[in-house]
């Protein structure tokens, strides 16, 4: 089947589309990829409604009316598809509290595409006992294969959040015991795009520049310490969780408030691999973090084994999650799971998504 993915992440830039070719098992080929930014003012729009709930006003309102219009017209850039898999805008997880909110409707785009859409992810994990995060894992686990690894490998999310794939690409199926382990390691850009935004009127810091002529000593503030890496994975974060980290920097220079909020997400990571089973081979690296010079020479100084960005096997780093949601739209159209006790902690695996639509063929 051609699918086409959507994403909008936690950096909230705008919205990604990326068309694939797949059979829900196997991928078959890469297409077309498009970013449709968000202007300054939507963006803005979308910052203040982060952590809201449904119901909590009329501000979601115009919210989903910029949610709606930019992945409407992130759609129609690609050549035309057999489904679209539409995450929507991340407003507010709690996993705790087995609740999770993504803005968009995807019954109202597939009525606008004419074509099937499948939307809302997460909820079915959350209700099997899933955290409802990270839903890449699955994709993470066929790219893999695809790229013929024969060892451990991890995949690193670094975009606002950060999450790691450990995957034994040798076990077939993805929802086979061994086979994954995911879970979300702590902040990665958003803290930083955040303190940017901020100090500098500009929502991260370009190549690492202010970090890398930061000071390190504040290593050891004891935010280091935050008992999240203990928590044994699966395990998830919202956006706006380390609230103490981000105010710790506010409290320093720019780029000593960089530095630290950047070896803030080395930390994360390091301390994320004494959950892994076994020591991966390779670290590929995809969202926004690995474009920042100097959050990926830290990387490579503080992990063991190789650390490339996921180019380095053929893929695209940009593209990567929409991909994925893309891949994952065909495994519900046949059923087949997209989340497990591995990825998510769900009691068993689980299928997840609605469609709406109609399904030609």
């Amino acid at each position: 089947m051609r699918a086409i993915g959507l994403m909008s992440g936690t950096s909230m830039d705008g919205v990604d589309a990326a068309w694939i070719q797949t059979d829900g098992h196997r991928i078959e080929g890469f297409g077309q990829g498009h970013f449709t930014p968000y202007r300054a003012e939507e963006r803005s729009v979308l910052v203040a409604a982060q952590g809201l709930w449904p119901g909590t006003g009329n501000a979601l309102g115009a919210t989903a009316e910029i949610v709606e219009r930019r992945h409407l017209a992130a759609v129609r850039a690609l050549p035309t598809a057999d489904v679209v898999g539409f995450h929507g805008q991340t407003l507010a997880h709690d996993p705790v509290g087995r609740r999770t909110h993504q803005l968009g409707d995807g019954a109202a785009l597939a009525a606008k595409l004419a074509m099937p859409v499948v939307w809302d992810f997460r909820s079915a994990d959350m209700q099997a006992g899933g955290e409802g995060a990270p839903l890449a894992p699955f994709f993470h686990h066929a790219l893999a294969r695809w790229a013929g690894m024969q060892e451990p490998v991890a995949f690193l999310n670094l975009g606002g959040v950060g999450n790691v794939t450990w995957v034994d690409p040798r076990i077939p199926q993805p929802e086979s015991p061994g086979a994954l382990l995911a879970f979300d390691t702590g902040p990665a850009n958003a803290l930083l795009d955040d303190f940017m935004q901020e100090r500098t009127g500009v929502p991260q810091d370009l190549s690492g520049a202010q970090a890398s002529r930061g000071a390190l000593w504040h290593r050891a503030h004891p935010v280091f310490d935050d008992p999240y890496f203990d928590v044994l994975p699966p395990k998830s974060l919202d956006r706006n969780g380390f609230r103490e980290v981000s105010k710790a920097a506010r409290e320093m220079e720019t780029r000593d408030g960089a530095a630290f909020l950047t070896a803030f997400t080395i930390h994360a990571v390091r301390r994320a691999r004494a959950h892994l089973p076994s020591p991966p081979a390779r670290w590929l690296v995809c969202g926004g973090g690995r474009h920042n010079a100097t959050m990926m020479a830290w990387l490579d100084t503080s992990l063991d084994g190789v650390v490339d960005p996921v180019e380095a096997v053929g893929l695209d780093g940009d593209m990567l999650e929409a991909q994925a949601f893309a891949y994952l739209a065909v495994r519900v159209l046949k059923g087949l799971a997209t989340s497990a006790p591995g990825t998510t902690g769900c009691a068993a695996p689980v299928c997840g998504g609605r469609i709406s639509g109609q399904i030609s063929g």
